[in-house]
């Protein structure tokens, strides 16, 4: 939930947040973030290894990092994210704190405290900022919303049961239900 709009915050709010409290920041707006549930992890972290299976075995030269991963979009300090899952492959942006542009794909794992931002707010703010794949995963449908920002698409609305194809990864396919038996 957003807090109040007339105040507009920064990352020094962000920061000086007393630990375990997370939450996020798009233009100002300060996003509360409800602890994960058990489903959500087993995606996350399904996905994130799937993932990084992929890419060390083509030898590809792309991160993974699972939340909680600070994503700095913009030049300013009025937006801080953290994606459920971020692949980054331009490694010159990471610092210590985290990575400052645009990951190259991002997988955000719905809740019901969330999909109002997941596909609202986060979707144009991932398009505006230059993320080149966006997933949106529900575990409450069971879907998968995938979009192609560098096509300026949604490529589709996939089930769990489906073979869900990468658009970075010409090669690479993912089905949920497959992944959630390991």
């Amino acid at each position: 939930m957003p807090f109040s709009k007339e105040n507009t915050y920064t990352t020094d709010y962000i920061y000086s947040l007393p630990e375990g409290q997370r939450a996020e920041l798009i233009d100002g707006v300060i996003y509360d973030m409800a602890p994960p549930n058990r489903l959500h992890q087993e995606l996350v972290m399904n996905l994130s290894a799937e993932i990084r299976e992929y890419i060390s075995k083509n030898n590809g030269f792309c991160k993974v990092y699972p939340a909680p991963f600070a994503v700095f979009l913009n030049k300013d300090d009025k937006t801080y994210v953290e994606p459920d899952i971020s692949i980054i492959c331009d490694k010159s942006k990471l610092d210590d704190r985290g990575y400052n542009g645009a990951p190259d794909w991002i997988i955000e794992i719905v809740s019901s405290g969330t999909k109002r931002i997941d596909y609202g707010v986060k979707l144009f703010k991932y398009h505006s900022a230059g993320v080149r794949e966006y997933w949106i995963v529900n575990p409450l449908t069971r879907t998968v919303n995938v979009y192609d920002l560098e096509k300026e698409e949604l490529t589709d609305l996939y089930s769990f049961d489906d073979d869900i194809q990468v658009c970075i990864y010409d090669d690479l396919t993912i089905n949920i239900t497959e992944l959630l038996k390991q």
